[in-house]
């Protein structure tokens, strides 16, 4: 809890600091704060105390799994504000409701990962949906933008309007909106109600529905296009991880056991298999790199749905999708970085002569999403992909197939990326910040690839 007031407070204080008109004093507080709330966390982790223990609430338990989940919002919104800095300074007037939106938006993800009922997982869902809403349309200067905002707000609000609908089926079935309740009453039916089977059906719709997964992806290219560059890293990190712990978390608990857990499980393999190769295939004719990583996004949610097949553990997601936080990162700050207004493969080229350290971390970002040694990403796979091949091996052997075929357009874009540019092209500079926002997510891709595992 103490994290997610000291977040919550640097949002707003960031809000009053940008009557000050000063870009750098807005990222400043935001940033102090996650910083804050990282080192509270840490502190949490290691003493298991909280310094506001007369702060609870029943519907929230930030126990050590919330609190890992936390963290990693915590510092992956820390790097995004990071790497957005540069365009903040473009627009200092909209710098403080930008920021003050992220951190809410980063607020609404830690009660996500620390809801014990489904009333606080919805409020947690609408606090880190709207927010995202307002800044998918923030960049008024490219209609794209307006786009992503329209299409991204009418599509949320229809997923989670068929959430709304399961959990009333949900509660019709048991009587309880708690999570432990609701796991009580499902073990003490002899057979399964066709009403709790119905709604458990719609909870799913709506969770494919809001990570990207197809059948229900078709929104997911266009948002991530039409967004700028760091709230699109924003959505494919923060938004993701938040996501998919809250949803496990929900089917582990309540919906995971025994018939039940038969019940779903065959429609979530249909959708994990449509999944990878819509979004390999799709990717492989894509010539704008945000739509490219939109489609490599999909793809990633159907390997970490493996997950909910084979039962897999908190500890798992939280290493995935930590490593992949890291690599979208590191690539989305080239993006920025390079600055090609139509958002173009070809913008890339010749950023090895351009900024040399740039390129090394887009290359180290491309090999790690890839799933390529040593970088974190590999490491992260194996891991996914070991822990499914007991209950799935057929499964993991299709996602073997689909992550070659990734290897294929994550190549090509970074043979663009050493290729030498066919005219001369101005060098790029980067500030200090971005400098140092770019070493940790390097860092984090490789140094977080040896220690991790060694906790398996």
């Amino acid at each position: 809890m103490d994290a997610l007031i000291i977040v919550f407070a640097s949002g707003l204080i960031s809000l009053f600091a940008a009557f000050a008109k000063k870009p750098w004093l807005v990222v400043s507080s935001a940033m102090a704060g996650l910083l804050a709330a990282i080192i509270v966390i840490i502190g949490q982790l290691q003493t298991g105390k909280a310094f506001f223990d007369f702060l609870t609430y029943e519907g929230l338990a930030f126990d050590q799994y919330a609190l890992l989940f936390s963290l990693a919002i915590c510092v992956l919104s820390l790097l995004i504000i990071g790497i957005g800095y540069e365009r903040f300074r473009e627009n200092p007037v909209h710098t403080g409701e930008y920021i003050g939106l992220l951190m809410f938006s980063a607020t609404g993800a830690m009660i996500m990962t620390a809801y014990t009922d489904m009333f606080m997982f919805f409020l947690g869902l609408e606090i880190l949906s709207i927010p995202i809403y307002v800044m998918a349309g923030s960049n008024k200067a490219d209609v794209r933008s307006s786009e992503a905002s329209l299409k991204y707000f009418l599509t949320g609000s229809f997923a989670t309007g068929i959430f709304l609908f399961g959990l009333a089926w949900v509660y019709g079935a048991t009587g309880t909106f708690k999570l432990a309740e609701i796991a009580l009453k499902i073990e003490e039916m002899d057979t399964l109600s066709p009403i709790l089977m119905i709604g458990v059906l719609l909870i799913m719709a709506s969770f494919i529905f809001k990570v990207g997964a197809a059948p229900f992806h078709f929104w997911s290219p266009d948002v991530y296009d039409g967004a700028p560059p760091a709230v699109t890293g924003f959505m494919a990190s923060v938004v993701k991880i938040a996501a998919f712990y809250a949803f496990l978390k929900m089917f582990a608990v309540c919906f995971g056991q025994g018939e039940l857990y038969e019940f779903w499980k065959g429609a979530l393999v249909v959708m994990i298999i449509i999944t990878l190769f819509v979004g390999n295939l799709s990717a492989l004719r894509q010539v704008k790199f945000k739509r490219l990583l939109a489609y490599s996004s999909i793809t990633h949610v159907g390997y970490t749905l493996l997950l909910f097949i084979s039962k897999g553990s908190a500890e798992t997601l939280w290493f995935y999708m930590f490593s992949y936080g890291f690599s979208i990162v590191g690539i989305i700050a080239v993006a920025i970085a390079v600055n090609d207004s139509e958002d173009r493969i070809e913008g890339l080229r010749g950023l090895g002569r351009r900024n040399p350290f740039l390129a090394i971390v887009g290359v180290v970002s491309l090999l790690s999403l890839a799933g390529i040694p040593p970088t974190s990403g590999f490491f992260a796979k194996y891991i996914l992909f070991s822990g499914a091949w007991k209950s799935a091996s057929w499964l993991v052997i299709i996602a073997l197939i689909n992550s070659g075929i990734s290897i294929y357009y994550y190549l090509k874009v970074l043979v663009t990326m050493v290729s030498p540019a066919e005219q001369q092209v101005e060098k790029i500079k980067l500030s200090p910040l971005t400098i140092a926002v770019l070493t940790v997510a390097l860092v984090g891709m490789l140094g977080f690839s040896f220690i991790l595992p060694l906790l398996y």
